[in-house]
């Protein structure tokens, strides 16, 4: 940390290596956490030497960029050595294959690490790498980002030469890029202030214009949860830079949102575009939330570009109602438990009368919503075990809301969202009961006693398998009774219902005093198995619906509500130009659905055999995998969301 008091060109932190070049390409690209297709997907369009989009109905071509900056949250949930090598640098190696010398184990001591024949990073003619920490990355104190970042040398084929978590970069033209580590607290520390403000001092020209790079974009998040983060930044941004701050780009929410001031002013060092993106692996976030965003640091701003659109955003919310339990099929073992808690001291229901002798329907739904009534008022009033688990289950849903509304509205969605379990829960309870009660008024049930199945499999064995020698008693004798017990309650076990049934009956008639524990234990496993199975779907639905209502109708949850979906597609990342005239083109590319299968791509493997001794950023075709039909391929149907050009100061 010595070193960044020291604004020297040669230190850890100021790289100029680019700044003598004419123009510049480079990409930033942000969130690229969950690996697999859509990390691949991304890393693929990077990797291609000349992508070719769709531009207003024409096509472009836009060559690779020599430089990729990485905004953050490079691998989810936690940083690990898995979740690094397989989510992260497994994707860029089949994008862009290391050079052969490459070794996975090696720990880069003094970088940069050049190819052989390479003096220099000034002469190194392949594309760089320089990745700024995430909180995610932040989770283990930084120990892996150091490790895999800072020691390491290649991300498949671009050069890492960076050595710490923060840096600057000086490019072309009298533009600079600042990558600052927030760590978690949404902020940089002391020491970066310093460094940064003594390099701004120092090197950066009254003419020069500056792309300030964080994770988090304070903008957006601190208008949502309105707070007020980040003041080292702000200060940095304000009274240091005073206006050179051209834009500021970021990550962390994972769709596109792009906004310019409204009127600039010197005076306030106000930033002229603000820029997220967030969309280069990790599952998509909504934008419907933010669409009223407009003020920033004393600025006014107004949407320029946002992807996916609102209304696009609005209906993909809709799938909590309808595919949340195909996504989240493992919240079927806690729902049902939940739900099965609510109910437990429900069952059994043995006044039915109403109900099922009414003739017509209108006095059969009101004999039912009444025997719901009394459920739940007999089970605020008697029960310990249920009405336990309703208030933990409020509480839980209190402090599920987001603190960004007020206590009172938080308290009333909370119990909003529990009644509707509680009443689900006994609508549920009630079905299941009138179920069992119609078998046992038909005779299908409740016939027989415990042991139904056990009686017709020992009718069958003395039918067809006499024992004319004695020989059941004897075995009967010598195992202490354990055959036929063991047959006899296993068979009990597979005749659920019957059991179920009996005890019902015996309950309804003798009360639940009168019944031994073992048998009362037997029969609340009978009814969980089937009411869990009951339970499930509706859970889900009603949970799904809890949070397509608050995303939509009250921008609440907008982490949970699309996480859940797991949405691979709608990916991005934004490619930047620095041209002759010192103008900055930003192009944000991005692809609607990503592919889910690939093959092995035939013309990689021919430029494999034909030219083995060219690095893997000289060949034209330099991914290992291609889509696999019908999918279609990205690097032809990628097109250009959001286009505009900085000039230079």
């Amino acid at each position: 940390m010595a070193k960044a008091q020291a604004c020297g060109k040669k230190d850890d932190f100021l790289y100029n290596h680019l700044s003598q070049r004419e123009e510049l390409w480079f990409d930033f690209m942000a969130d690229t956490g969950d690996g697999g297709n859509p990390t691949y997907t991304v890393a693929r369009l990077l990797a291609k030497p000349l992508l070719n989009v769709d531009m207003d109905g024409k096509r472009k071509f836009l060559p690779r960029g020599d430089l990729l900056l990485i905004g953050g949250d490079l691998a989810y949930p936690n940083p690990s050595p898995y979740s690094y090598e397989n989510r992260l640098f497994r994707p860029f190696e089949y994008a862009l294959q290391p050079p052969d010398f490459y070794n996975p184990a090696h720990i880069a001591v003094k970088k940069p690490e050049l190819p052989k024949g390479v003096k220099s990073l000034d002469t190194y003619e392949g594309p760089q790498c320089f990745a700024i920490p995430g909180n995610h990355d932040w989770l283990d104190g930084l120990e892996i980002f150091v490790r895999y970042i800072c020691h390491k040398s290649w991300l498949g084929g671009w050069l890492l030469p960076q050595k710490k978590s923060y840096f600057a970069l000086q490019l072309p033209q009298g533009w600079w890029v600042f990558g600052l580590d927030q760590a978690l607290h949404a902020d940089i520390d002391i020491l970066q202030f310093r460094y940064f403000s003594e390099l701004v001092r120092k090197q950066v020209k009254k003419k020069d214009s500056v792309i300030i790079m964080t994770h988090e974009p304070s903008w957006l998040l601190d208008w949502y949860w309105d707070i007020s983060t980040g003041p080292n930044v702000s200060n940095l941004i304000q009274d240091v830079l005073k206006g050179r701050c051209r834009i500021r780009v970021a990550g962390d929410l994972h769709h596109y949102f792009h906004h310019s001031v409204v009127n600039k002013s010197s005076k306030n060092g106000s930033i002229e575009h603000l820029l997220v993106n967030g969309c280069a692996g990790a599952f998509l976030h909504p934008t419907h939330v933010f669409a009223k965003f407009n003020q920033f640091l004393g600025s006014s701003y107004e949407k320029k570009a946002v992807y996916p659109s609102f209304e696009d955003s609005q209906r993909i919310a809709l799938g909590n109602i309808l595919k949340f339990r195909k996504k989240n099929w493992r919240f079927d073992v806690i729902g049902g438990i939940v739900y099965f808690v609510l109910a437990f001291s429900s069952f059994p229901q043995c006044d039915l009368e109403n109900i099922l002798q009414d003739t017509n329907s209108t006095g059969r739904f009101q004999g039912f919503f009444h025997a719901l009534w009394m459920a739940i008022s007999n089970m605020m009033e008697y029960s310990y075990i249920s009405l336990g688990g309703t208030l933990v289950l409020l509480v839980i849903a209190y402090f599920f809301v987001p603190s960004k509304i007020s206590r009172k509205r938080r308290l009333f969605l909370g119990l909003v969202h529990v009644i509707a379990h509680l009443a689900a829960a006994m609508i549920l309870m009630l079905l299941l009961e009138i179920g069992v009660e119609i078998c046992i008024r038909h005779g299908l049930l409740g016939t027989a006693g415990y042991h139904t199945l056990y009686e017709w499999y020992r009718s069958v064995e003395n039918e067809h398998f006499p024992d004319p020698t004695g020989l059941k008693a004897r075995i009967q004798f010598w195992s202490l009774g354990l055959y036929p017990a063991c047959i006899k309650y296993l068979m009990s076990a597979f005749d659920v219902p019957e059991v179920i049934a009996v005890t019902r009956i015996n309950i309804c008639k003798n009360g639940m005093t009168a019944l031994p524990r073992a048998y009362a234990l037997v029969y609340y496993v009978g009814v969980f198995f089937y009411y869990w199975v009951l339970s499930t779907p509706v859970v889900s639905l009603v949970f799904g619906c809890y949070l397509y209502i608050c995303i939509n109708w009250f921008n609440l949850h907008f982490d949970e509500a699309f996480s859940s979906l797991r949405i691979s597609n709608y990916k991005s990342f934004t490619r930047f130009h620095v041209n002759k005239a010192g103008n900055l083109e930003v192009y944000t590319i991005a692809v609607d659905k990503v592919p889910r299968e690939w093959v092995l791509d035939p013309q990689w493997e021919e430029e494999q055999l034909s030219k083995t001794n060219i690095p893997s950023y000289e060949r034209e075709y330099p991914s290992t995998w291609a889509p696999q039909w019908p999918f279609p391929d990205p690097n032809y149907n990628a097109r250009v969301v959001d286009h505009f050009v900085i000039d230079r100061l």
